[in-house]
């Protein structure tokens, strides 16, 4: 499995949005690219709180991205670039995928 955290805890009120995703095992260097791209033009996103991200060898994964309000993750989710990886991921990347949009409602952290 690898992992990708982000420690801080989210103001009650801010949004999780919840991506759990089976990729289809094609064009994995293709994959990381996009990955990586959509991961640094998601932190330029205005009202971006950060990622949490974990996945195994299988090709599962899940990844929380985090949001000051909804508007920020809609505008994220409208993005020009955002909506180009998801149709390529679509056609090649993801056998399936669930989304979830949640409203934090209270967070803590260890240690």
């Amino acid at each position: 499995m690898h992992a990708s955290t982000d420690s801080r805890i989210h103001a009650n009120g801010s949004i999780a949005v919840i991506f759990a995703a089976q990729r289809s095992g094609r064009d994995a260097e293709g994959y990381a690219a996009m990955a990586e791209a959509m991961d640094a033009l998601a932190a330029q996103q205005p009202g971006y709180l950060g990622m949490d991200h974990g996945g195994g060898a299988d090709g599962f994964g899940i990844t929380v991205s985090y949001w000051a309000d909804d508007a920020s993750a809609r505008a994220w989710r409208d993005n020009r670039e955002h909506r180009a990886a998801r149709e390529a991921g679509r056609d090649r990347w993801y056998a399936h995928y669930t989304l979830h949009v949640a409203r934090i409602e209270r967070g803590y952290a260890w240690p």
